[in-house]
């Protein structure tokens, strides 16, 4: 297997033992890493030379519904009623096999662009199993790293026989995944379940859908939505009761949970998502980034959906940090309590967010989320000379409070380079294929719907 030694210019590991060193080196073989330190001493069949850039590991986007990506930008000024009128009960009706395929492939790819090395995609407009593998397909055919959550469809309001809410997630198509090429846990794209949960489902259809779950070895995933509306009240407690909630459950949003709901969530060990600038956008309750970080969970970030905003995981864990940082000096002002001497939530913390977190939410920690030693060599590098980025101080904060996608020079997934010199390796004539493919997509589906976006003009 090929060895590659690069030579930093700044390494960020996020590994407490090796910590942040300037000049530092990182060497691995094949996918994984082998050493990451100062002066290696090593020798390699290639070296790349850092020495203008920062090293670092690569994004986690822990939620995002990448299906919608022919969709970009037509929900900027919709409230949620809006959104579950014109997608769920509509456009999402319209979608082909070859739609999921065609979304997955290009919103991995613009996930690679801006520094994300690790996808879950929460595929939630699955009708057939043709839908689920083109979606598996898309992913696995943009060379990022993935967990395919397999979600079903939910078409509010349309239903004509049993309501979505009573509908099992269906054992034939995750035995199919699971039993298939998604059997590994080892795999570049690997399997969790995307699930109504409490909050969407009847209580009979969440027991089943986490026992079917825990039997196949696999981590589910469910929205939260406001309290009032929820199909199964307290619904977490009462997973927590029944033993069905733990660190293989990660929820998202929880934004209208309050510091009982959250001590539940935390106290049996499962994770939250927060989709921040989405939640900012519409939702009535706090994003719960600084709640659950205050109640002692460990927050992990996602951009939800492109319809609303950037897809850009940079701009998402900056405004996590600094709701956060707000949170915390509000909350400190409303106590009391004489000002802060020190800023209450650090900029590592939210690199964690956008890193570990997000790994360990999915149960990705043990191979990536830090570069160390026996983990994959999921990498970005960040050009350090840039105009908007120069000069660098102190790594955490460059990357943290000033870099930006533009700012992505070079990604390796599994130890494989997707970016270089501030461009995809997929092949150009293919990648303008499928940009007008996803074009065609996009207008076949508002085309079939009915649907036009309305102007920002008013």
């Amino acid at each position: 297997m090929k060895s590659v030694l690069i030579k930093c210019g700044w390494l960020v590991t996020l590994d407490p033992r090796i910590g942040e060193i300037k000049g530092g080196e990182l060497l691995y073989r094949g996918n994984t890493i082998e050493a990451a330190g100062r002066n290696l001493g090593a020798s390699a069949d290639e070296t790349i030379d850092a020495s203008d850039k920062i090293v670092m590991p690569g994004l986690v986007n822990a939620h995002m519904h990448t299906w919608e990506t022919a969709l970009r930008g037509i929900g900027a000024e919709w409230l949620s009623a809006d959104y579950f009128k014109h997608v769920h009960s509509n456009l999402a009706t319209r979608y082909k096999p070859e739609d999921n395929y065609i979304a997955n492939l290009m919103g991995a790819l613009a996930q690679i662009d801006a520094g994300v090395t690790t996808l879950v995609d929460w595929c939630h407009n699955i009708t057939t199993i043709e839908h689920a593998e083109r979606a598996v397909d898309g992913l696995l055919d943009s060379g990022i790293r993935a967990v395919f959550a397999h979600g079903t469809a939910k078409p509010i309001g349309l239903e004509t026989g049993t309501p979505f809410t009573q509908v099992p997630h269906p054992r034939e198509r995750i035995e199919a995944l699971r039993k298939g090429r998604l059997a590994s846990d080892d795999g570049r794209v690997t399997l969790a379940m995307a699930i109504l949960g409490p909050d969407w489902g009847a209580w009979e259809v969440v027991e089943h859908d986490i026992r079917m779950a825990r039997e196949f070895g696999l981590v589910s995933s469910s929205h939260t939505r406001r309290r009032e509306d929820c199909v199964v009240p307290d619904g977490y407690t009462k997973m927590a009761k029944a033993g069905l909630l733990g660190p293989d459950h990660n929820l998202v949003h929880g934004t209208s949970y309050d510091h009982a709901d959250l001590r539940v969530v935390v106290d049996n060990g499962a994770s939250l998502t927060s989709t921040v600038l989405v939640e900012l956008h519409h939702h009535i309750g706090d994003t719960m980034v600084a709640a659950f970080r205050e109640a002692g969970g460990l927050p992990s970030i996602g951009i939800d959906v492109e319809l609303y905003c950037s897809g850009q995981i940079f701009r998402e864990m900056q405004a996590a940090l600094l709701f956060a940082r707000g949170k915390e000096i509000r909350n400190n002002a409303a106590r009391g309590n004489s000002p802060l001497k020190a800023i209450p939530v650090k900029s590592r913390e939210a690199l964690e967010w956008a890193t570990v977190n997000g790994a360990k939410a999915f149960k990705l920690d043990g191979k990536i989320g830090t570069l160390s030693p026996g983990k994959k060599a999921d990498i970005v590098m960040l050009r350090a000379d840039d105009v908007n980025m120069a000069p660098v101080y102190d790594p955490i904060y460059s990357i943290v409070e000033i870099a930006g996608a533009g700012n992505v020079d070079t990604v390796i997934v599994d130890g494989i380079i997707r970016k270089q010199n501030g461009k995809l390796t997929f092949d150009e004539a293919t990648l303008r294929r499928r940009t007008g493919e996803l074009k065609e997509s996009g207008a076949r589906i508002m085309r079939d719907g009915n649907y036009r976006v309305a102007s920002a003009r008013g």
